[in-house]
């Protein structure tokens, strides 16, 4: 099982900071790499995808650099970008999938994938960033759309169920190998990601 890593430092913090703690409250943000509390603070709300890639890192006994390392390189890949108004665009896949390749890290962009398909990309070993929405973290209830954050999908239990570990989740059930059936999977999956060989 990969290790499992959250988009925040402080983990058992997640939950207050999706009910609107400000992050550069975290006390252990300087363990991310930012360059300041503020700079945690900017991009906290975007980091689930390179918290993947951390876990993904893991997962192969890479090294695993601090999350605003990784975020760095990959935005120089084109994966973020600022838009002059200050929106943060990303994680845009091409520019992960370019970094992975620069780690000698074999990895594609998955589209139209079904959530029936998923087993068969992450069995032998096989991982993928998903797109799904957020609240994935509260399995019953209805999303209010599909896609918009990233899990980290890697393997399947007896059952069948997809086994997953979500940047955000706020409880232990939800952050670290969380299990959902495909089906269920499917009512907060875009259909699309990231599948690392």
């Amino acid at each position: 099982m990969p290790p499992y890593r959250a988009q925040w430092e402080s983990v058992d913090l997640v939950a207050e900071f999706l009910a609107g703690r400000d992050p550069a409250s975290d006390p252990l943000w300087y363990g991310s790499g930012a360059a300041s509390a503020a700079d945690y603070a900017l991009w906290a709300d975007h980091l689930c995808g390179c918290a993947c890639l951390q876990m993904a890192l893991g997962a192969r006994g890479r090294p695993v650099p601090p999350i605003h390392v990784i975020r760095r390189a990959v935005q120089g890949q084109g994966g973020y970008v600022v838009e002059p108004d200050g929106t943060i665009r990303g994680l845009i896949y091409a520019g992960a999938v370019a970094w992975l390749a620069g780690l000698g890290l074999e990895a594609r962009i998955a589209l139209d994938v079904q959530p029936g398909e998923i087993p068969a990309l992450v069995a032998g070993g096989g991982l993928f960033i998903a797109s799904v929405h957020g609240t994935i973290r509260w399995p019953d209830r209805e999303p209010p759309r599909r896609g918009g954050h990233l899990v980290l999908v890697f393997g399947t239990d007896e059952a069948g169920r997809l086994r997953f570990h979500n940047p955000s989740g706020d409880t232990p059930e939800s952050r670290a190998d969380a299990r959902l059936a495909p089906d269920s999977f499917g009512r907060f999956f875009a259909g699309r990601g990231i599948h690392i060989g």
